[in-house]
C-alpha cells in the first residue's frame, strides 16, 4: 500500500469533546482510534473561558485547558492524535475512504464523525475582541457569570427566546435586540418572553458595536433602523443567538441531514444512513449543544463503532 494511503480500523474526524470521548473509548476498545482534529484543534470549547458546568471539576476549568486534559487522556489510551483537516469522504462503498489535507487516503472500516458545529456572529471587530469577556453564543454555559447584572441578547427564533427567558432568572434586566418588528419564534415562546418582566424587546434594531474597556464588555451600541435613533444600552454581557452552522458540507451527499445541515442519527443510536459510519456531537445535536452531552454522544459512537466491527467480524468468521 502507498505511503499516501492507510488502512485503520476506526477514523475519528474532529476533536473537541465528542471525539475526544469517542476516541477515549474506542482507545479501550483496542479499535486503535486515528484522530484527526481539524483546524481547531478541541473544537469551540477552546475558544471559550471559565466552563463550570462539566462534571469533575469542582472549581471549573478554562476551555481550553480542559480540552487539552480530554486529549493527553485519549493519548495516554492509544489514540493517534493528529492535527489536519477532512477535505473529502467517499462513503460510495466499504471500505470507508477519506481524503486529509488534499493528498493523502485514508481507509477506514469505520468512521465517527465528530466536526461539531459553529455559531454564527453578526460580523463585528469588537464581537471578537470582547470573545469570552463579555461576549458570548451560549446563555446557558455562560449566563450564571452575569447574576443580577444588565445583558443583551440579539435574535428573534426560539434559541434567542428560550436564551433570552434563562438569563432573565439570573440577570437583572435582559435587552432583547430583535432586528425585524416580530419574532421568528413559536407562539408559545413569544408569549413566554414578552411576559418576562425584566425582558425589555427591542424591535427593528441593529447592533452598531460592543463596547468595553479594553478588559470587557461595557456597553452596547444600538440602532433603531425605522427611527435612526441611536443609543447606548449599559450591559456588562452580550449573548448572540442567532443561529449555528453544522461542520458537515463535505459529507453532503452520502450523509442524509435535515434542512440545516445536522446528521441525521438513527433514535436511540449515532448510526447514519451509511453503513459503518456514526456521528456524535454538536454536528448532529441542535437542541443541546452542550459540553457533557456532546461528550456523550461520543461515547455512544464508540460503542456503536465497536459493536458493528464485533458483528462483522462474527460474521466473517462464521
Amino acid at each position: 500500500m502507498s505511503e499516501n494511503i492507510e488502512r485503520v480500523k476506526c477514523l475519528i474526524i474532529g476533536s473537541g469533546p465528542a471525539g475526544y470521548t469517542a476516541a477515549i473509548y474506542a482507545s479501550r476498545a483496542d479499535l486503535k482510534p486515528v484522530m484527526y482534529t481539524g483546524m481547531l484543534a478541541g473544537g469551540q470549547l477552546t475558544q471559550t473561558t471559565d466552563v463550570e458546568n462539566f462534571p469533575g471539576y469542582p472549581q471549573g476549568i478554562m476551555g481550553p485547558e480542559m480540552m487539552e486534559d480530554f486529549r493527553q487522556q485519549a493519548e495516554r489510551l492509544g489514540t493517534d492524535i493528529r492535527f489536519g483537516y477532512v477535505s473529502s469522504v467517499d462513503f460510495s462503498s466499504l471500505p470507508h475512504k477519506v481524503t486529509v489535507d488534499e493528498n493523502k487516503t485514508i481507509l477506514a472500516d469505520t468512521v465517527i464523525i465528530s466536526t461539531g458545529a459553529s455559531a454564527k456572529w453578526l460580523g463585528l471587530d469588537s464581537e471578537q475582541k470582547y470573545s469570552g469577556f463579555g461576549v458570548s453564543a451560549c446563555a446557558v454555559c455562560d449566563g450564571f457569570f452575569f447574576k443580577g447584572q444588565d445583558v443583551a441578547i440579539v435574535g428573534a427564533g426560539d434559541t434567542a427566546a428560550e436564551e433570552a427567558t434563562y438569563l432573565a432568572k439570573l440577570c437583572r434586566k435582559v435587552y432583547m435586540i430583535v432586528r425585524r418588528d416580530e419574532f421568528r419564534a413559536s407562539k408559545a415562546m413569544v408569549h413566554r418572553t414578552v411576559n418576562t418582566h425584566n425582558i425589555e424587546i427591542l424591535y427593528n434594531t441593529e447592533t452598531k458595536e460592543i463596547l468595553g474597556d479594553g478588559q470587557s464588555v461595557n456597553g452596547v451600541q444600538v440602532i433603531n433602523t425605522k427611527t435612526n435613533v441611536e443609543r447606548t444600552l449599559d450591559v456588562t454581557g452580550f449573548f448572540v443567538a442567532i443561529g449555528h452552522t453544522p461542520n458537515t458540507d463535505i459529507f453532503k451527499g452520502f450523509i442524509n441531514m435535515d434542512e440545516t445541515g445536522y446528521i441525521l442519527t438513527k433514535p436511540g443510536s449515532t448510526q447514519t444512513n451509511i453503513e459503518g459510519v456514526f456521528c456524535c456531537g454538536d454536528a448532529q445535536d441542535h437542541i443541546y449543544r452542550q459540553a457533557v452531552t456532546a461528550a456523550g454522544t461520543g461515547c455512544m459512537a464508540a460503542i456503536d463503532a465497536e459493536r458493528y466491527l464485533a458483528a462483522k467480524e462474527h460474521i466473517v468468521t462464521a
